[in-house]
C-alpha cells in the first residue's frame, strides 16, 4: 500500500508526534475562531509554504490533495450561491489552511509514529473498559494508508474508463472503486486475524 508520508529531514520532521498533532488541533480551532479575512490570508499562505517547502516536487505535493481541493471550491460555490461572497471567500481561506497544515504532518509522520501516538493517547479512556486503545491506533493507521490508495485506485479505474473510450463519470467509476476497496479491506482483516491481532 501507498503513503502519505515523504521522506525528508526538516524541521517538522525532528518535531515529536504528539506535538504536531497538539499543534495541529491547536491552529485548526484558532482557524474556526476567526473570520476575518486579514488574519486567514496570511494563515493560509504560511500553511502552503510550510507544506510545499518539505522534500518532494511541487506536482507530487499537489497530487494527494487534488480531490480535497475541488471539495472546498465546491463548498465554496455552495456558499456563494446560497450565502454571500463572504462567506465563500471565508471557507476557501480557512479550509484551504487547514489541508495544507494536516497535510504538512501528515507528510512528516510516519503511520507507526501516528499509531503510537494514538494508541497513548486513547490508553485513559482503555482505563474505562469501553475501548482498547491498540484498536484506536490501528483503525486509525489503517484509515491512513487506505486514503492514498483509494485515490489510486480512482486513478487507474479512470485510465480504464479513457483507455475503452467511455465518459469518466462519477456513478460509473464508484461501483468498481468501492467492490475493489471492500476486497482490500477484506485481505486486511485476513492478515491481522491471520496474526492474532484482533485476538490480543
Amino acid at each position: 500500500m501507498k503513503t502519505l508520508y515523504v521522506d525528508g529531514s526538516g524541521f517538522l520532521y525532528r518535531l515529536s508526534p504528539k506535538l504536531k498533532l497538539g499543534g495541529l488541533a491547536v491552529l485548526a480551532l484558532a482557524l474556526f475562531f476567526t473570520r476575518n479575512p486579514a488574519l486567514l490570508g496570511p494563515a493560509l499562505l504560511a500553511a502552503a509554504l510550510v507544506y510545499f517547502n518539505l522534500d518532494q516536487p511541487l506536482r507530487a505535493a499537489l497530487s494527494p490533495l487534488k480531490a480535497v481541493l475541488a471539495t472546498i471550491v465546491l463548498v465554496a460555490l455552495f456558499n456563494l450561491i446560497f450565502t454571500s461572497r463572504e462567506e465563500a471567500v471565508v471557507t476557501v481561506l480557512r479550509l484551504t489552511a487547514l489541508v495544507f497544515l494536516a497535510a504538512s504532518v501528515t507528510a512528516t509522520t510516519t503511520i507507526g509514529q501516528f499509531i503510537d501516538t494514538v494508541t497513548k493517547a486513547a490508553e485513559p479512556l482503555e482505563k474505562t473498559g469501553l475501548v482498547k486503545a491498540a484498536d484506536i491506533g490501528l483503525s486509525v493507521g489503517l484509515v491512513m494508508r487506505f486514503v492514498p490508495e483509494i485515490l489510486a485506485r480512482y486513478g487507474a479505474i479512470r485510465e480504464a474508463h479513457r483507455a475503452r473510450g467511455l465518459s469518466v463519470r462519477p456513478l460509473t467509476m464508484l461501483g468498481p472503486l468501492i467492490i475493489l476497496t471492500l476486497k482490500d479491506a477484506d485481505n486486511i482483516a485476513a492478515a491481522i486475524d491471520a496474526r492474532g491481532i484482533r485476538g490480543q
